[in-house]
């Protein structure tokens, strides 16, 4: 899970929630949220206090390299222990696990970067991902919401 992308993008005031306000989906019973969050919003997981536990590994990722890698351990782990998907904000990582085929869902912006496309909740770069999007500038609810329910959904089959 990453909830902040990078301070020096151009609409990252826009794609950038509060770890705070993921605290519907560490509701969800039976799941364990892991953060792959890089940057100054990692010691946020600190504050956490969701149902969900928060494994930070973001102290432990220096590169791209060891994002791939931890991407790639999930993939295995995925058989083993059940972790399905990356559920992160707009970031380089959604892009990564896009272009390695492991599932994510991605939580957008009002205004998405031009290349998530309008009005649907697939995108045709990435055919194992799932597009959540805002329905109100800067209001994660609605999104976090949808994210919860759907992993609840899941959790039951």
């Amino acid at each position: 899970m990453i909830w902040a992308g990078r301070l020096t993008h151009n609409n990252d005031r826009n794609r950038t929630a509060l770890l705070a306000d993921l605290a519907s989906m560490g509701n969800v019973p039976g799941i364990a949220l892991l953060s792959l969050q890089k940057g100054p919003k990692t010691g946020q997981a600190g504050g956490w206090y969701g149902r969900a536990p928060l494994i930070n590994l973001g102290a432990e990722i220096q590169n791209y390299d060891d994002t791939m890698a931890i991407l790639a351990i999930l993939a295995i782990l995925a058989i083993l222990a059940n972790i399905e998907r990356l559920v992160t904000v707009d970031t380089s990582v959604a892009h990564l696990a896009g272009a390695m085929g492991r599932p994510a869902w991605i939580m957008l912006p009002f205004a998405p970067d031009w290349r998530w496309l309008l009005r649907r909740a697939d995108t045709p770069w990435y055919p194992t991902v799932r597009l959540f999007r805002q329905s109100t500038v800067r209001r994660w609810d609605d999104v976090l919401q949808a994210v919860a329910t759907a992993l609840a959904q899941e959790a039951d089959t």
